[in-house]
């Protein structure tokens, strides 16, 4: 259980970073002309979106997720808000561990 409540958090700094990358920082780097907010947040949402993925493939294996389950994890990694929508059934499954 720790280890799906460890991906909840992870799973938010990642989604919290990618609209950081691009709901701010694209925008400082394209508009106003200061690229070194895209190498920041870029590198720390990199360095997220690594351990996501990493999280992600040992709770697919602990928790013995089907392929279509991780499958949608990983586009709610790519898409803005993603990782928020999937976070409610990551809730769901944390919850019913503690009853367990």
């Amino acid at each position: 259980m720790k280890l799906l409540q460890f991906f909840r958090k992870v799973a938010l700094a990642e989604g919290l970073s990618y609209l950081a990358l691009l709901f701010l920082a694209m925008p400082l780097k394209y508009i106003w002309d200061i690229p070194q907010a895209v190498s920041v947040v870029g590198m720390i949402h990199g360095i997220l979106f690594i351990l996501y993925i990493w999280i992600l493939i040992r709770v697919w294996i602990d928790r013995n997720w089907k392929f279509s389950r991780a499958t949608i994890a990983v586009i709610a990694s790519l898409v803005p808000f993603g990782t928020m929508m999937f976070d409610p059934s990551l809730k769901r499954e944390a919850e019913a561990l503690k009853k367990v």
